[in-house]
């Protein structure tokens, strides 16, 4: 692997909190680690100064450790899971199955939470001198200039956040089960496609306006999350959550549905049930009925058809399909 993607990953700084765990010819596997969890970035190098990278993170939070070496432009690609980031204001947004950013990781260092416990996505980066160079060597035809790119849709080291444009997620979505085979030149007809789409896009007339929230909210969702998810046994309504924790029921619900993705009690009904359905398994000596008034569900009958409305049978169903397979 060439000098300057060592130099970029050792030296342009993720941080002593992440390591190399395998290497295979242009691909390094790294490894986060953290004690919420597990996250693993797998990294090829396209061309000299870009690079495409996994990212497969199963936990909480972690710490990023990231230092940009002012030179770097990055495009993240969300396919499942929420990731939330701070800008430079210190506002917290939030990305989702879909959404695009580019930005120059500028703003990157701190505590990473993932509302959902996971995240999984591409980021294609640019250190933006040598992938210029490089770029056009390979692709002389091509009339993309990476430093007007990243003046074009980061103006002032701000962030761009698209969502729902179909074509530049269609094009995401075929680089997630590339063949190993074909992954070198796949990956560079790929790229070359994206950056003369973003030539052609107009960043005033496609962002869609996103929502930033301070960090004093999202962190009192948070605490809310919390004390929802600590006993499922109990159940609480949006107006004694917003007399207990000082914030206005229609600001609660807003911000809980940005961080979570969904609204209060539909997020909670979904964690329940999924809940449910890990005791139906491993607490195979507790009938149905224990386990819904364990989950805060008197009535049984109406734990299961919130249960078949969540996992799409029946607990009986789900625990005896368990049992056979």
């Amino acid at each position: 692997m060439k000098q300057e993607l060592f130099y970029m990953l050792e030296h342009a700084g993720f941080g002593d909190n992440v390591h190399e765990i395998a290497a295979e010819g242009e691909c390094r596997v790294l490894r986060l680690d953290d004690g919420s969890g597990e996250a693993f970035m797998t990294m090829y190098r396209v061309f000299e100064g870009v690079y495409l990278m996994y990212n497969d993170f199963h936990l909480k939070h972690c710490q990023s450790q990231y230092q940009n070496a002012d030179t770097v432009l990055c495009i993240d690609h969300c396919r499942e899971g929420r990731i939330e980031h701070e800008n430079l204001l210190g506002g917290r947004y939030y990305m989702e199955a879909g959404d695009l950013r580019i930005d120059r990781r500028v703003h990157h260092a701190g505590t990473v939470h993932l509302p959902l416990s996971h995240y999984h996505g591409i980021t294609i980066g640019f250190m933006q001198e040598a992938a210029s160079a490089s770029l056009a060597r390979e692709m002389p035809a091509v009339p993309v200039h990476i430093e007007a790119l990243s003046e074009k849709f980061c103006p002032e080291n701000k962030e761009f956040l698209l969502r729902a444009n179909e074509p530049l997620n269609q094009l995401f979505m075929q680089l997630y089960h590339v063949p190993k085979q074909i992954r070198p030149s796949y990956f560079k007809l790929k790229i070359t496609e994206l950056l003369l789409m973003l030539e052609t896009l107009d960043p005033a007339a496609c962002q869609e306006q996103r929502q930033y929230f301070p960090a004093s909210q999202t962190d009192k969702i948070q605490e809310i999350h919390a004390l929802l998810t600590a006993d499922l046994s109990k159940n609480y309504t949006v107006e004694a959550l917003s007399a207990q924790f000082g914030m206005p029921p229609a600001t609660l619900r807003k911000i809980f549905k940005a961080v979570y993705g969904s609204p209060v009690y539909q997020y909670l009904k979904s964690y329940r049930m999924k809940a449910a359905a890990a005791m139906l398994i491993s607490e195979r000596k507790c009938s149905v009925a224990e386990i819904a008034q364990r989950l805060g569900y008197d009535n049984a009958s109406k734990f299961s058809a919130a249960f078949r409305d969540v996992m799409g049978m029946t607990p009986q169903a789900y625990r005896s399909g368990r049992e056979e397979s």
